[in-house]
């Protein structure tokens, strides 16, 4: 990859990985990714904001082999695929001062023991000259860790806006071509990551809005040059408005929960509300986030194992307790053996869901015609609780 001119004094540097299919050991990356930097050149100085992950080292030095002097190195955040190659881009400028916010140098010093004095930190607000070109700093702490920060390129309306607004998205395109496509990567990056911090990313929002931004630049994914587009969809995914939306995460051993899943979908798309099933035998987990974003109501179906909750269901549980989605009621359907305190345990891994359970179903064996009936109650409640939300 080549750097991609963005204007005559900004490009876009760094590097797209298309065959990477895992983050973090966890998160699922169907699309692949791509690790952004940026080059700002003032008629004084030079900047680079960000760098690559160590993998995709080789790919940003040699985009940096005409650039004979970097004056600052930004880090926005502390987080290895940003700042992995920090040290080897220190070494080759060793002029270059290493910019960032207080916390974020404990960090860096921490992670990749970058020496002291090479760190210089900014505060929220602060702004240096590059001549002719200044760059702001802003303090975006809890997206998505607390030492996080933009940068703002007032005179050409540039965002540099690290995580915040990224999607796991290898394209060559430099702007967002296809809106639909980016919206879903970007909605997952948004569940999978920046979801649990909706509170802070919310504040953050209002700060951004009053700055003049024409284009936001990511470090992951392409730009966007309709920046109205993406920050409508965080100002949707952010409030506490819900939709009229039921996630429904389940594993059936035996057929018994299954039976009483279909019974269950019907019932309530009988009654206007609209359904996400997941298998999680089969399940990716990055679908199931993006479904909690706008969903008003989780019910859990699982059979019993052990006297409690099938393992996926308690890692889908678990996970749905970290993102902390903004639901609103919850409840637990399934079937067991001879003893089961599924309801119990599920109850138990979702503290952080400040939500009103509603009735759970449990049925002893197949599901018979009372435990339908009772299915067919429960989708009633919900339809009720949700009578006035938007689909």
């Amino acid at each position: 990859m080549q750097k991609r001119i963005i204007n005559e004094h900004a490009w876009l540097l760094g590097a797209v990985d298309w065959n990477r299919r895992l983050f973090d050991a966890l998160i699922p990356l169907p699309d692949g990714t791509s690790y952004n930097a940026y080059l700002v050149q003032g008629t004084e100085k030079t900047a680079l904001l960000d760098t690559v992950d160590p993998s995709k080292a080789d790919v940003l030095l040699a985009q940096l082999a005409n650039v004979d002097k970097v004056d600052y190195l930004v880090a926005h955040h502390a987080e290895q695929d940003h700042s992995g190659t920090i040290p080897l881009v220190l070494q080759r400028y060793p002029g270059a001062t290493l910019i960032t916010s207080p916390k974020g140098k404990g960090m860096l010093i921490d992670l990749l023991r970058i020496p002291e004095e090479r760190i210089r930190t900014v505060t929220n607000g602060e702004i240096i000259s590059l001549g002719g070109k200044t760059l702001e700093f802003i303090h975006t702490p809890w997206v998505h860790w607390p030492e996080t920060m933009c940068s703002y390129l007032p005179e050409d309306g540039i965002l540099f806006s690290c995580d915040f607004f990224g999607s796991h998205f290898a394209t060559t395109d430099l702007y967002v071509q296809n809106q639909a496509i980016v919206y879903e990567a970007a909605k997952r990056y948004y569940a999978e990551i920046m979801m649990p911090f909706r509170t802070s990313i919310r504040k953050h929002l209002d700060v951004i809005k009053n700055r003049a931004v024409k284009l936001i630049a990511p470090s992951h994914g392409p730009l966007y040059a309709e920046p109205e587009f993406i920050l409508k969809a965080y100002a949707d995914w952010v409030s506490e408005e819900v939709k009229n939306e039921v996630v429904l995460p389940y594993v059936s051993m035996h057929g018994s929960t299954e039976a009483m899943i279909r019974h269950l979908v019907d019932a309530l798309v009988e009654r206007d509300v609209k359904v996400h099933p997941f298998d999680l035998a089969a399940t990716d987990l990055g679908k199931l986030a993006i479904a909690l974003v706008d969903a008003a109501t989780l019910i859990v179906g699982t059979p019993t194992v052990h006297v409690g909750p099938h393992p996926a269901v308690f890692h889908a549980a678990h996970l749905a307790n970290a993102l902390r989605p903004k639901l609103r009621w919850a409840s637990i359907i399934g079937s067991y053996g001879w003893s089961s305190q599924a309801v119990e345990r599920i109850v138990e891994l979702i503290p952080n869901l400040k939500v009103e359970t509603l009735n759970p179903v449990i049925c002893q064996g197949a599901p018979r015609e009372k435990d339908f009936q009772a299915l067919t109650a429960l989708a009633e409640v919900v339809a009720a609780k949700h009578r006035g939300l938007s689909n």
